[in-house]
């Protein structure tokens, strides 16, 4: 039976949702708050998480990079495109706009499950000869380890949680300073350059680009 964490402060929508879902086959847990939510993926893993954006205490925004290897669907009011890119971009796996027709939702989650289980785990990352594993916090490159700073495993990750897109450098130093806040603007290129230099070391070819301008991506 597949597990999932709804995060969302509204009652009547999240009554309504637990109703369905568990009607499907679903295992549901709720969090009504950022704080909650966080504490409750201390101690339990789901398969899936739906998201809400406005919520007590820590918002959706600030919940989602703590997120690590689970699809999240963003469940908002919000409309606005930039918003959504940002979120897109920032980890979120889809975006429903509220309101929704369940039968959408239900059709998004088998999707999201599906990928997940197609790559074999929801939590392991991989570009080319390149692994990521968000539960272990290690990469490999060919099988063999490679040593990376908090910071540049940080970069690592939303880079190839977005392997085709170009990431600008405001969106990774926004996304960076919910978790390191070390990196500055002054020190982000050193932080790539340092870590373009072990994977290029450890598989003897440049997998990191910059596009002049704008910031970068993973090289195909």
């Amino acid at each position: 039976m597949k597990h999932i964490l709804m995060i969302d402060d509204d009652i009547s929508i999240g009554d309504m949702l637990t109703e369905v879902l568990t009607r499907e086959g679903y295992r549901m847990t709720r969090a009504y708050s950022g704080t909650e939510a966080l504490l409750v993926l201390s101690s339990v893993r789901p398969d899936l998480v739906l998201l809400d954006l406005m919520l007590p205490g820590l918002n959706g925004e600030e919940i989602l990079p703590k997120i690590s290897g689970i699809p999240v669907i963003i469940i908002s009011a919000k409309v606005d495109v930039e918003n959504k890119v940002d979120l897109l971009l920032g980890g979120a796996a889809d975006y429903l706009t509220k309101p929704f027709d369940t039968r959408e939702l239900l059709a998004r989650i088998a999707v999201q499950l599906r990928k997940a289980a197609e790559t074999g785990t929801a939590s392991r990352l991989t570009f080319e000869d390149i692994t990521l594993d968000t539960q272990a916090r290690t990469v490999t490159v060919n099988g063999q380890p490679v040593r990376l700073t908090r910071t540049e495993y940080a970069i690592l990750k939303l880079l190839m949680q977005n392997p085709s897109q170009v990431l600008p450098k405001s969106l990774l130093l926004d996304r960076l300073s919910q978790d390191t806040p070390d990196c500055m603007e002054s020190s982000l290129k050193v932080h790539i350059s340092n870590l373009r230099r072990k994977l290029k070391d450890a598989g003897g070819k440049d997998y990191i680009e910059a596009v002049w301008g704008i910031g970068f991506k993973m090289r195909e």
